[in-house]
């Protein structure tokens, strides 16, 4: 006899393009079908591309108008839902969703599961928080983070106890990475065929300190006067940059880009990846030029040190430290024994411990528990 299939909801802000939006979008693509029916709850409007992603191919996703403050009527609406569509997990994707959801889902059938997906920089500690999440936690099936430093900021910041919290690492689906055509690409950029290339995929928010690469770049030059850094994204940052470029006078070495739909085909023309910023969890992009093959230079925060293996990998540089950066680009681009070493090692790290299907696993076999704790 075949299963009921296991009604689990993904409970998150909205399906914006972001990291936390793009993983329940991955979960709810490619987790079992035949085992698991898959819904998303987004708290608040508008939906966004990804919440569109899954409504065209039939998946029921909900969007509920968040009021200001703390909204007492979501608690009602969520509840609404559990029972409706008889929901036995409910997986809540950051912080805010999980007060929500961890409420709304108090004395039901239904499980939860909070995943964090990051940290605020700076770190705070709250004092509500530290008093109300033992008591939220007790309410909980199971919490979970995506790197050990981010478990260990649950720990530290919001006073969940950390022996109790499972890591599990993002992990993305790199289809698009395989099939992705970056040929005349540097063509159409204006960027010489020959010249060493940085590259970064990132919003431009100042929280991603783009100027240090900008700052690595001018030090560059005094060895490799071609070096070009090529910036994908767009964001509030981007008049300050182009600043900081003239100002340094490198401009004519920087390549902006702007938004692009096809972030994709851009890591195969780089030579070396730059992700500069001053607080991450797991960024998804790393995780991109990590499996297109391209050595990684990121700075120690967050779960970086724990995605790029320094030395093996790519390097790891101390933040807003822009010698060091470009010490460790120069050192990579100079030996091209070693840059071909650990691209090769940055594609097989990505296959062992960062792909779609990795995460999904480990999810549902957290599911699995969930559901026979239940039982």
């Amino acid at each position: 006899m075949q299963k009921k299939k296991i009604k689990i909801a993904h409970v998150t802000f909205d399906m914006s393009v972001g990291g936390a939006e793009r993983v329940v979008l991955d979960l709810a693509q490619h987790t079992d079908p035949g085992r698991y029916e898959v819904s998303v709850i987004c708290l608040q409007q508008p939906l966004g591309p990804f919440g569109v992603t899954l409504r065209t191919k039939g998946y029921d996703v909900e969007t509920i108008n968040r009021k200001p403050g703390f909204d007492f009527s979501l608690i009602r609406r969520i509840r609404k839902s559990i029972k409706n569509i008889e929901l036995r997990i409910l997986h809540c994707h950051q912080y805010t969703p999980f007060v929500y959801g961890v409420l709304a889902a108090a004395s039901t059938p239904c499980d939860v599961i909070f995943t964090e997906h990051g940290r605020f920089y700076p770190d705070k500690r709250k004092l509500k928080r530290v008093i109300i999440n033992p008591v939220l936690n007790r309410l909980t099936g199971k919490v979970t983070a995506i790197s050990e430093a981010t478990r260990n900021a649950l720990g530290l910041y919001e006073n969940f106890p950390t022996a109790g919290i499972e890591v599990i690492y993002n992990g993305i689906d790199d289809t698009l990475i395989r099939r992705a055509d970056s040929e005349d690409l540097k063509a159409e950029l204006g960027i010489d065929d020959k010249a060493p290339l940085m590259g970064t995929v990132a919003r431009l928010d100042p929280i991603k300190n783009h100027p240090m690469m900008i700052r690595a770049l001018k030090l560059v030059h005094a060895s490799l006067p071609e070096a070009t850094l090529l910036i994908v994204g767009d964001g509030p940052e981007m008049s300050n940059l182009k600043r900081v470029a003239r100002e340094l006078g490198v401009s004519n070495r920087v390549v902006f880009t702007g938004m692009r739909n096809d972030a994709q085909r851009f890591y195969r023309i780089m030579d070396v990846f730059l992700l500069t910023s001053y607080s991450e969890g797991t960024a998804m992009t790393l995780l991109e030029a990590m499996a297109s093959g391209v050595p990684c230079l990121a700075t120690d925060v967050g779960g970086n040190p724990e995605i790029v293996s320094d030395g093996e990998t790519g390097r790891i540089v101390a933040s807003n430290d822009a010698k060091m950066l470009a010490d460790g680009i120069l050192h990579i681009l100079e030996d091209k024994n070693l840059h071909t070493a650990m691209g090769r090692a940055a594609r097989k790290r990505f296959e062992e411990r960062f792909t779609v299907q990795k995460m999904v696993e480990e999810y549902q076999k957290l599911y699995e528990r969930c559901h026979s704790a239940e039982r």
